[in-house]
């Protein structure tokens, strides 16, 4: 008999619990170019530090809620940038979770950015690009060269 698992783990998480949600402008790789995407995802208490700090990031906005409200959030309600369509984030259900497990451990990075506020003054770049669909290309070059010996026993 096989056990069905269901498509979000349960969790010890109350539903007004603190999660940080963002939209990042991220890229993806069609025909040999890079098209613009903007992705909503959660994010942890440890980068939530960086952002405040300064650090050169994707996210051109972020903002507090609650675990039940991320979860049962529609991006169609969410304002885009430039009219480009914005997505939900590979494995949403799942990272909200453990982003809100960050926050449970750390209460004092709930703080910064308390539930029902929004902050657009990060540094916002896109220098380096986030590409989501990567393919990695393995040439000869790659291959490292080695000594003769390396492989006999002497």
């Amino acid at each position: 008999m096989t056990a069905v698992m269901p498509s979000v783990p349960p969790t010890d998480l109350a539903p007004d619990s603190y999660v940080l949600l963002g939209v990042a402008t991220c890229y993806l790789r069609q025909e040999g170019e890079t098209v613009a995407v903007d992705v909503v995802e959660p994010i942890p208490s440890a980068y939530l530090e960086t952002l405040i700090q300064g650090t050169p990031t994707a996210y051109h906005q972020v903002w507090g809620t609650t675990l039940a409200a991320a979860l049962a959030l529609d991006v169609a309600t969410l304002t885009p940038k430039d009219n480009t369509p914005i997505h939900r984030c590979a494995d949403f259900e799942s990272r909200v979770m453990a982003a809100a497990r960050t926050y449970r451990s750390r209460p004092q990075a709930a703080t910064v950015i308390p539930i029902g506020t929004h902050r657009q003054d990060l540094n916002y770049s896109t220098a380096h690009k986030r590409i989501l669909n990567p393919k990695n290309k393995v040439s000869k070059a790659d291959n490292v060269k080695q000594h003769k010996y390396t492989h006999e026993v002497l």
